[in-house]
């Protein structure tokens, strides 16, 4: 019943019986069949059938919430009976969004240096697709905002916080200043991520405040095309202080502290609540945590 389970949620999650099975890793015809054995063996009609996906029966969509919940526990299991053949040990996937890669590394190294059997998928994702990951089972775990919109079923621990900074080329009048008023972007030749990115609806937020509206002459949803861009010497950015950093200065660039409003948000790891927490997770949680108290002492 799990494997048939497991084609339930992932015809749930692509709504589409191909892109189901390709995701399963089975034939359509395989999928298909496994879904009506498994309205069989629980004596409803789970799916909206004609040629093609017509969604799920509330019966489906019932079958999908207790799946979400025997598969996990599933996972977890097996992560137990691993740590009790040979110590904590497997694989963990964490999307993350794009803002906040750059604090990713903290706590891989230091999962990695209390449990060197552990290895990690890391995806950069949209705010609103980690939680959906996370709820489709997808991701055992998260780094996104959290306090600014809702998280939902998710237990949250605070890493850091997000403060902007103006990202100018080499040689631009910028580069002299100490600091930079929001309001003084408008009318810059900015390229910024897209709208569907929580950090420039922030960034909107912020300069609503200021009483100015901007236009991106460009938009991406990659902060490499942003950089690109910038570095082309014909436009200006705005990224988060943690991702500034990390280009160090190379090419040239310069990064100006964004104030009035000086405003910062939090970034945090997020995991499903699940009694009791899968090994991994937890390994993974309690890095955080430890990250998360070390940063209120200072």
């Amino acid at each position: 019943m799990i494997d048939k389970l497991g084609f339930l949620l992932a015809l749930a999650r692509e709504r589409n019986f191909r892109r189901a099975a390709e995701a399963c890793g089975v034939a359509q015809p395989t999928l298909s069949a496994g879904i009506k054995q498994l309205e069989t063996e629980l004596g409803v009609l789970l799916v909206h059938r004609s040629s093609r996906f017509q969604g799920l029966t509330p019966e489906g969509e019932k079958v999908v919430e207790w799946g979400r919940r025997l598969l996990g526990d599933v996972r977890a299991m097996r992560q137990e009976l691993q740590v009790a053949r040979g110590g904590l040990q497997g694989h963990l996937r964490l999307a993350v969004i794009p803002t906040a890669l750059a604090m990713v590394p903290a706590l891989t190294l230091a999962c990695r240096r209390r449990h060197p059997g552990m290895r990690f998928t890391i995806l950069s994702r949209t705010s609103a697709a980690v939680l959906e990951m996370i709820e489709n089972l997808e991701a055992d775990a998260g780094i996104t905002y959290i306090g600014n919109e809702k998280l939902g079923r998710v237990r949250s621990v605070p890493l850091a916080t997000e403060r902007y900074r103006l990202v100018v080329p080499a040689g631009s009048p910028w580069c002299g200043r100490d600091a930079v008023a929001w309001a003084e972007l408008a009318g810059q030749p900015l390229c910024l991520l897209t709208p569907d990115m929580q950090n420039r609806r922030i960034m909107d937020q912020l300069l609503q405040q200021a009483g100015v509206a901007v236009e991106a002459t460009v938009e991406s949803n990659s902060i490499v095309t942003l950089i690109a861009h910038v570095r082309s010497g014909h436009w200006m950015t705005v990224l988060p202080e943690s991702v500034a950093a990390t280009m160090g200065g190379a090419g040239g660039l310069h990064a100006l502290p964004l104030v009035s409003p000086d405003a910062g948000y939090r970034i945090g790891l997020v995991v499903p609540l699940h009694d009791p927490t899968p090994p991994l997770t937890a390994a993974l949680l309690a890095e955080a945590l430890r990250i998360s108290e070390s940063r209120e002492e200072v």
